[in-house]
C-alpha cells in the first residue's frame, strides 16, 4: 500500500520541477493546502443537503404557495391491472402490435391506451411546486456563493491581473477565505452529484452528471497542488450564469411568462459570453500559457488543461442548444422552447392538451460548476422545467 500511494503522489507527475510536497507543508509562518483538509467535503455535503430539504420545506415551499405555484402533479391514469401489467412487467412504450392487442383485449380504441400509457408515465412526475422548490434552493445557494466569491476576489491581485495565480508558486499561503469558499463548493457539487439521483429527472443526465465529476476532481486536484487562485476564478465565472437560469425557472413557474422569457434570454447572453469569451480568454489562456511559461511542462499541466478542455466542450454544446432556443425566441416572438434539460426524460406531450408557450429550462450547471451547473440545465419542451 506504501508503494501505491508513493507512486500516486510522485511529485514529478502532480509538481512542477524544482517544486516537492515538502514546499507545501504547512508551517507555524504560513498554511497551505493539505489533502486531509478535503475529508470534510463528505460530511460538509451532506449538511447542505440537509440544510437545502429544511430550506425548501420552511421557506421555499410557502414561498411557492404564496405566489400560487401549482401544487398538483400530472393527472393520474385511471388504474386497470392489465395495463399496469404491462407498463411495470413489459414496456412503458408499447409498439403498434402491442398496442392493437391490449385494444382487442380491452376493448379500447388505440388512443385511448396511448394516453393511458402518457398518464402512467408522467404520473411520476415531480408537481410544479416541487421543482419551484428545487430551483429556489439552487438560486438561493448561487446566488450566495457568487456574492461571497466576487468580495472575496476583488480584494485580490489576481482577479485583475491573472499572471498573479503563478507568482511566488508554491509560496502561496492557503487564507482562511479561500480555504471556505473551496470546501462549501466542493461540498455543494458533491451534494449535486448525488442528489441528481433523487432530483427531477433529466435529459441531459449523464452529461450533467460528467459535469459534476469533472469539477469535483479540478477542485480537488487544484486545492492539492495548491492551484487554488486560478480554481476561485473559475469558480466564480460558473456561477454567474446559473443564479440568472434558476430565476428564470422560478419565473416561469410562477406563471410570468413575460419575466421568464426576459429573464431566460439573459441567461443565454451570461451564459455564452461568460462561457465562450471570457472562460477560454482568460482562464484557459493563463493554465495553458502562462501558467507554462512560469512553471514550465509538467504531467499534471497536462491532466489540468485537458478537463479545463472539456468543460469548454460541455460550453459549447450547451450554447449551441441555448442559442437554438433563442433563435425560436426572437423568430417567433415568444421563447417557445428550451434545449438545456429541464424536461424529464419520462415526460410526454398530451395530443389533446394545449402546448406550453413557455420555455423548459434546467439547469444544471453548475454550471462549473455548475451548473449547473452551472447545477444544471435546459432541455427540449416547453418551459415548465438542468445543471
Amino acid at each position: 500500500m506504501a508503494g501505491i500511494l508513493a507512486w500516486f503522489w510522485n511529485e514529478r507527475f502532480w509538481l512542477p520541477h524544482n517544486v516537492t510536497w515538502a514546499d507545501l507543508q504547512s508551517t507555524e509562518e504560513a498554511t497551505f493546502p493539505q489533502a486531509e483538509d478535503l475529508y470534510l467535503a463528505c460530511p460538509l455535503a451532506f449538511c447542505i443537503f440537509m440544510i437545502r430539504l429544511l430550506f425548501e420545506r420552511f421557506i421555499a415551499k410557502p414561498c411557492a404557495l404564496g405566489l400560487k405555484v401549482q401544487a398538483n402533479g400530472p393527472q393520474k391514469a385511471q388504474p386497470n391491472a392489465i395495463l399496469e401489467k404491462v407498463f411495470t412487467a413489459i414496456t412503458k412504450h408499447p409498439d403498434e402490435k402491442r398496442l392493437e392487442g391490449l385494444s382487442k383485449q380491452l376493448d379500447w380504441d388505440v388512443r385511448s391506451i396511448q394516453r393511458w400509457f402518457r398518464q402512467r408515465r408522467n404520473q411520476e412526475k415531480p408537481s410544479t411546486l416541487t421543482k419551484f422548490c428545487e430551483s429556489m434552493w439552487r438560486f438561493t445557494f448561487y446566488l450566495y456563493i457568487f456574492t461571497y466569491g466576487v468580495r472575496f476576489l476583488k480584494k485580490t491581485p489576481w482577479l485583475w491581473n491573472t499572471r498573479q495565480c503563478w507568482n511566488g508558486y508554491p509560496n502561496q499561503p492557503l487564507t482562511p477565505d479561500l480555504h471556505y469558499y473551496y470546501l462549501v463548493e466542493l461540498s455543494f457539487y458533491w451534494s449535486l452529484m448525488f442528489s441528481q439521483f433523487v432530483d427531477v429527472r433529466r435529459k441531459d443526465f449523464v452529461i450533467m452528471f460528467t459535469h459534476h465529476v469533472v469539477t469535483v476532481i479540478l477542485i480537488t486536484f487544484s486545492y492539492i497542488t495548491n492551484l487554488t487562485r486560478v480554481g476561485t476564478l473559475t469558480l466564480c465565472l460558473h456561477d454567474m450564469a446559473d443564479i440568472v437560469l434558476e430565476a428564470a425557472k422560478m419565473a416561469n413557474y410562477c406563471k410570468c411568462q413575460k419575466l421568464s422569457d426576459l429573464l431566460f434570454l439573459s441567461f443565454a447572453i451570461v451564459f455564452i459570453v461568460s462561457r465562450l469569451g471570457i472562460y477560454p480568454l482568460w482562464i484557459l489562456n493563463t493554465t495553458l500559457f502562462e501558467l507554462y511559461e512560469a512553471l514550465g511542462n509538467f504531467p499534471a499541466w497536462w491532466v489540468l488543461n485537458m478537463l479545463l478542455a472539456l468543460l469548454q466542450v460541455l460550453h459549447c454544446f450547451w450554447s449551441y442548444l441555448i442559442v437554438k432556443a433563442a433563435y425560436k425566441a426572437i423568430s417567433k416572438g415568444k421563447v417557445a422552447k428550451d434545449d438545456r434539460s429541464d424536461i424529464e426524460s419520462s415526460s410526454d406531450e398530451e395530443d389533446t392538451g394545449p402546448r406550453s408557450k413557455t420555455l423548459h429550462s434546467s439547469i444544471t450547471t453548475n454550471g462549473t460548476g455548475g451548473a449547473n451547473g452551472t447545477n444544471g440545465y435546459l432541455s427540449g419542451g416547453t418551459c415548465s422545467e438542468e445543471h
